[in-house]
């Protein structure tokens, strides 16, 4: 069996140990003469494992005890509603910062709801940095405020915490959530969908600060309040049981690592091992502010976009595949999540510098 290195955006690149061990458990989940997908949910032994999952999950990213842990449905794009639907409280409006494609989709779901007002925004820069927050025109009497942490389309990072005072902080961590240590009290609300880092589509992660549950407005269904869902432990409906699974075995996975710290050095040092190379060629570009790169995607471009369609190709003929960008940017893209080992980076360092030689 040959592996390709997968640089895709999402879904992604799993970890092999995981993969391997749900292989051997697809039949027979721990002597049950089941597979967890024909498990009931309301079973003692998949109870278990959403029980195991959660404690994880708590225990990796220090999640304190006044904060509820929701393992639901729809994507981080449902959330784009169902935020604005629990948070207002009674409130009229909400500030977003608007630093990519997401943040762009969920400032336009949230406005059937509320008024938002746009606190910040890097449109008029391409989208390539993550504004400072001295240029924030933050309002106090908001409901809460939403950024994207990390842009998955356009590679812009935050390195930084938002201080947002006694207003609530809500950040969509979907393409960066457990890359490195997070201190998740800064937040009233995170969510993630689960594509990236966490475990196959169909899974969202919602980490809820307990004061801010219970104030959903009235319009809001009952699978998407999240008191409802908090108080069936994410059992209103029929959860994502095997997407559930898996993620729980990514979290078994990365404490075995030695956690987030050793995560984080690992991320920082596969990033770094791109940018560098890209800083010192002029063949490849990378159009992100350099103190808001992402250490999860990277998107770059070639100096001669004529040679684009031959350098996807070439790649691919490598096995390195899914390095195309988005299709709202063009260029390329290497999204390099915990799952990317080390190796594959150094194998597409390799193959760009032969290309550039070979066509520079």
């Amino acid at each position: 069996m040959t592996r390709i290195y997968n640089f895709s955006a999402g879904p992604a690149v799993l970890p092999e140990p995981v993969l391997r061990q749900a292989a051997e458990e697809m039949l027979d989940w721990h002597g049950s003469g089941m597979s967890v997908m024909e498990m009931s949910h309301r079973g003692k032994e998949f109870i278990a494992i959403h029980a195991q999952a959660e404690a994880d999950l708590r225990e990796l990213l220090g999640i304190p005890k006044n904060y509820k842990v929701l393992f639901l449905q729809g994507g981080a794009a449902a959330q784009f509603a169902i935020v604005p639907m629990n948070l207002l409280r009674g409130k009229a409006g909400a500030d977003y910062i608007n630093t990519g494609q997401w943040s762009k989709k969920a400032i336009s779901e949230a406005k059937r709801y509320c008024k938002v007002n746009v606190a910040a925004s890097s449109e008029d820069g391409n989208f390539t940095f993550a504004p400072k927050q001295d240029h924030w025109r933050l309002d106090p009497d908001a409901a809460y405020v939403h950024y994207t942490s990390n842009e998955t389309i356009g590679g812009v990072e935050f390195q930084w915490i938002p201080q947002t005072g006694e207003v609530p902080l809500v950040a969509d961590m979907s393409s960066h959530i457990l890359s490195r240590p997070l201190d998740v009290s800064r937040y009233g609300v995170i969510y993630a969908g689960a594509q990236k880092n966490i475990g196959p589509a169909g899974l969202t992660i919602v980490i809820v600060r307990d004061d801010l549950i219970g104030h959903a407005a009235p319009i809001t269904p009952g699978v998407f309040d999240y008191k409802v869902q908090a108080e069936s432990d994410s059992m209103n409906n029929t959860p994502p049981t095997y997407a559930i699974y898996i993620a729980g075995l990514v979290f078994q996975w990365l404490k075995n690592l030695g956690g987030l710290k050793e995560m984080e050095r690992t991320n920082i040092t596969k990033a770094g091992l791109v940018y560098d190379y890209l800083d010192q060629t002029e063949f490849y570009h990378s159009p992100v502010a350099k103190d808001d790169r992402s250490r999860m995607n990277i998107p770059f471009t070639l100096r001669n976009s004529g040679l684009d369609a031959a350098f996807l190709n070439a790649a691919e003929s490598r096995g390195l595949t899914q390095l195309k960008g988005h299709r709202s940017v063009g260029g390329m893209r290497a999204s390099i999540y915990n799952a990317m080992p080390v190796e594959g980076v150094r194998a597409l360092i390799e193959f760009m510098r032969e290309f550039e030689k070979n066509n520079g």
